[in-house]
């Protein structure tokens, strides 16, 4: 049953902002620690409450998810053109005094909170608990472990150099600078590599049978997501380059990366779902079974987490489907819809143009959405089982990482390492996916045969990559590593303008949408979405509209994407109140 299980009977240290307020908390469990951590049940209420910062109020659950990942070459925040505090987390313009984020319980508090709490056990269990692979002491360090990776993997990603903890606080190290992430990332990869030996593959045990335990297939795939973080670009105070450290190179990393998804892959023990929509139906249905493609998620309670809260098409109302009148803060950049194959399944799910309106008699209806205002189709209410009744949590689990990704880096990989021809079969393996077996030979075969070079392989996965991932807030990281950020929103910027005149590669996009409801009285039905759909439907749609022209996509809209060049703006700043509250030990880089 989907969970976060909080610790009982003992109290772990979190993470604080003072000295005063450090030296009034407890420094003893309420369990000496020989016990908690040499006896399985204990010790894993102790590892379960780990995660318990992920559901925190200004944690992920409201601030990290919500609005890290945008705005992208394919996401964007649907207020970004409004001036305030959340726009400005997303169009890379955020202040140390943010008011959405300058509080001492946000994320950056949480996260470390998280650290501590894996420190703690990580700690434990190596001095009391015998953890070996195939003992539950072992399984539980290796988790530990894994866990405390994300909370690492997420700051690093969002702030860049961050204060590097690996030992339960002290008062010897309550005040610390900021470690070089080339030190953080060189732990992690280590930590996880003696993870993935201590706990099972998906469903070899009945703790991995479900995706809301660490896995084996999970540790691996974060462990070469982690190598090719640390081996990418990124932002520094001296400029965006690699790592210096010959330790963190390319040379070094990938093909312990390779090795990583190689294992996944041919482990069988997880697997592509044979249609796209089923992905984003089982996690929104709450089916958090393993073996299938979810390696991983955040694990929600019912009643905690905003995952369709904040991405899903939006409920204006409560009605048949929610009583939750929340949803579309967010979507896909206007020409996403309009860049895949009109035949590629992908499509449908991710890029929605409508929302639901206001409930007449307790039933709502679909509505069309604005062109600058498409919806993300991955997470919907009409897809639970549950009748969501909280007016703030929706419960359903963030989706960390899947199979597919693994697939993906593993194309990556063996492309910069072996060449295209190596890379070829990864790449079609989620085509096939895509695109429905009698169109396999032109969409798949020939479309991937004809990516003779290691460039244009390495294009085709940065597609591919748009395609199969947006609206998962997975390719701003995608985009810093590969270098490619602004050049992306640039073109993102460039796209939608030709669209929006119908110039360029959009041309034949059609000018006018119409419209009408199926049987059921709720379903829009449309014609003059698809690419050369330009015949007058008068007649067979009650509905019609201008539905792409410059007065539908408006320069202040375009422009929102970014508000300062995302090049010299890739993290957040540290929160003032952390400043403030360091001893002066934290001060922001990257001009803030």
């Amino acid at each position: 049953m989907k969970r976060i299980i909080y610790i009982i009977g003992i109290v772990l240290a979190g993470v604080t902002i003072s000295c005063d307020d450090y030296l009034e908390a407890p420094t003893k469990s309420s369990l000496d620690e020989s016990v908690i951590f040499s006896t399985p049940d204990l010790a894993k209420g102790a590892v379960d409450g780990i995660k318990v910062p992920f559901a925190e109020t200004n944690s992920y659950r409201g601030r990290y998810l919500p609005f890290y990942g945008m705005n992208t070459d394919i996401e964007w925040f649907h207020a970004s053109e409004t001036v305030g505090a959340n726009s400005e987390l997303v169009n890379y313009n955020p202040s140390p005094s943010n008011s959405n984020m300058n509080t001492s319980n946000n994320a950056w508090a949480q996260m470390y909170s998280g650290i501590e709490r894996a420190n703690i056990c990580i700690k434990g269990l190596r001095a009391y608990g015998n953890p070996l692979p195939g003992n539950e002491l072992g399984y539980l360090l290796g988790e530990a472990l894994t866990l405390r990776a994300i909370y690492y993997y997420d700051l690093v990603k969002a702030w860049g150099d961050v204060v590097a903890r690996f030992e339960p606080i002290s008062t010897e190290t309550l005040y610390l600078p900021k470690s070089s992430r080339d030190v953080i990332y060189k732990q992690l990869i280590n930590d996880l590599e003696e993870a993935a030996k201590l706990v099972p593959w998906p469903n070899e045990t009945s703790t991995t049978s479900s995706i809301e335990r660490v896995n084996k297939a999970f540790v691996k795939g974060l462990r070469a997501s982690l190598c090719l973080s640390a081996s990418g670009f990124s932002q520094h105070p001296d400029g965006i380059r690699r790592s210096t450290d010959p330790d963190l190179s390319v040379a070094r990393l990938y093909p312990i990366a390779f090795q990583e998804c190689q294992d996944v892959i041919n482990s069988g023990t997880c697997k592509l779902e044979p249609s796209f929509e089923t992905v984003f139906k089982k996690n929104n249905q709450d089916n958090v079974d393993a073996g299938g493609e979810g390696l991983w998620e955040i694990p929600f309670s019912d009643g905690r987490g905003r995952v369709l809260f904040t991405f899903a098409i939006r409920h204006v109302s409560v009605d048949q489907y929610t009583g939750q009148a929340r949803g579309g803060s967010a979507g896909p950049v206007s020409h996403v819809f309009y860049d895949y194959d009109v035949k590629d399944t992908r499509r449908d799910v991710t890029c929605v143009p409508y929302e639901w309106g206001t409930a007449v008699a307790g039933r709502s209806k679909q509505v069309l959405n604005n062109l600058n205002k498409w919806s993300f189709g991955k997470y919907r209410y009409e897809w639970m089982n549950r009748y969501v009744t909280s007016t703030n949590d929706d419960g359903v689990n963030w989706q960390y990482m899947r199979y597919a990704e693994v697939i993906l880096m593993a194309a990556e990989i063996a492309n910069e390492l072996q060449g295209p021809a190596a890379a070829a079969p990864y790449l079609k393996m989620i085509r096939q996916r895509a695109f429905a077996a009698n169109d396999w030979p032109v969409k798949v075969e020939a479309y991937v045969n004809g990516l003779s070079s290691k460039d244009a392989m390495f294009s085709a996965i940065v597609e591919e990559h748009k395609l199969e991932f947006t609206g998962e807030m997975v390719r701003k990281q995608a985009l810093i590593r590969w270098n490619l950020l602004k050049v992306k929103l640039d073109e993102a910027k460039t796209k939608l303008y030709a669209l929006r005149d119908r110039t360029g590669q959009y041309a034949d996009v059609p000018e006018k949408v119409y419209y009408r409801y199926a049987a059921d009285g709720e379903t829009l039905q449309f014609y003059g979405l698809n690419r050369g759909e330009s015949l007058d439907k008068t007649t067979e749609y009650e509905f019609n509209t201008v539905y792409v022209a410059p007065n539908r996509l408006t320069n202040t809209k375009i422009e929102s994407i970014y508000a300062r060049n995302p090049d010299e703006r890739q993290f957040w700043p540290i929160w003032q109140v952390f400043l403030d509250s360091s001893n002066g030990q934290l001060v922001n880089d990257y001009g803030y």
